[in-house]
């Protein structure tokens, strides 16, 4: 028998349930992500590290979980929001259910919640701090009142690798390449780096070395890159100050993609802005226009702050405008050949429309050799 559980927002909103994957309390910012699946690739995302992941469809679950489809080793999250979680896995790839996969890594969850109800919430009065629990509700209203805000935490340094280490595996049995050169070297610098996003690199001619998020510049370009990459991660992008210095340092001296974080550490860089936006965007679904082509392109998301166009006046252009609401999704300085964008083109999980980035990184790359 399934124990009863709620989520407690620091509001005061209560959504009941019932306790899945591990017991423990947890608190975080509650967000919510839209898209019929991937599941799995949402729970491994290092970039939703310290929230409490709403997912909005009705059930969760019916695919089981496998070992390919992991964008880092673990989950990063800090607890996760089903509506219904299903009893039932079906597909011949899964090695284990979602509910016994959140118990192995620890992770908290709760089913049951009136899903639509919390999303409304959320969008009518912003994501915010929350807990789950087994606990009684005034426990977790204190707990919930008591945590962080986003607003100001580098959340990046801490899911970064401590190791320079070496990346070639590619997308396997998904990769329409039989045959890859991998003559350009690209150096990947792990703000919390989606694993398919390094495939996407290989499968593109890439040779890539993965470094820490503080590595330097001068350590950087020992490696004699012919391009740097940035990598998408969790938090706040103003206190990463280390990887803005060695962004600026880096800029004009070797070709930048940005993905995510990387676009806002970019900007930053550039001498821009990022601000907070009231409940992000996070899903596989969301409609973005490429300014330099006029095509449209379904994309996936997930960040909670935004680039400030206003503060790049006169520095950057903007290349990619987020079709909701008019904000920045990508932008270029092709004074240093840099440019980065505020979605995941690696297409994990969601479409694959923007895969044509990695091909402009190629080509920069090779336009500077």
């Amino acid at each position: 028998m399934k124990q009863p559980a709620k989520l407690v927002l620091a509001d005061g909103r209560v959504f009941a349930g019932i306790s899945i994957g591990a017991t423990a309390t947890t608190t975080g910012e509650v967000v919510f992500t839209t898209g019929m699946t991937g599941y799995q690739e949402v729970l491994t995302d290092p970039s939703y590290a310290g929230q409490l992941v709403t997912m909005t469809a009705p059930e969760m679950g019916n695919t089981g979980v496998n070992d390919e489809d992991v964008e880092t080793a673990k989950p990063r999250v800090a607890g996760f929001v089903v509506h219904q979680l299903s009893s039932v896995v079906s597909n011949w790839r899964a090695t284990r259910s979602l509910d016994d996969y959140l118990k192995e890594n620890g992770i908290t969850g709760i089913a049951g919640v009136d899903t639509r109800a919390l999303t409304r919430h959320l969008r009518d009065n912003g994501a915010q701090m929350a807990s789950i629990g087994t606990e009684d509700e005034q426990i977790l209203l204190e707990r919930a009142k008591a945590a962080p805000s986003m607003d100001g935490l580098n959340l990046a340094d801490g899911v970064s690798t401590s190791e320079r280490y070496e990346w070639t595996q590619g997308s396997g049995v998904w990769s329409q390449l039989e045959e890859r050169r991998l003559s350009r070297h690209v150096v990947a610098i792990d703000f919390g780096v989606k694993q398919n996003i390094l495939r996407s690199l290989v499968d593109s001619g890439c040779r890539v070395t993965v470094v820490p998020s503080k590595t330097n510049a001068s350590e950087i370009l020992a490696l004699k890159p012919d391009g740097v990459f940035l990598s998408n991660g969790p938090g706040d992008p103003a206190p990463v100050t280390q990887g803005i210095a060695t962004i600026r340092e880096l800029l004009g001296k070797t070709p930048l993609f940005g993905i995510c974080l990387g676009h806002q550490l970019l900007a930053l860089a550039l001498g821009g802005d990022t601000y907070k936006m009231k409940f992000g965007h996070r899903g596989l679904n969301h409609p973005v226009k490429d300014l330099t082509t006029g095509r449209i392109e379904i994309t996936t998301q997930n960040h909670g702050f935004c680039v400030d166009m206003g503060s790049l006046a006169g520095k950057a252009v903007m290349t990619h405008e987020h079709l909701n609401d008019g904000t920045c999704a990508g932008i270029e300085h092709s004074a240093t050949g840099s440019f980065s964008v505020q979605y995941h083109p690696e297409a994990s999980a969601g479409p694959h429309d923007a895969k044509y980035l990695f091909q402009r990184f190629i080509q920069l790359m090779d336009q500077k050799r």
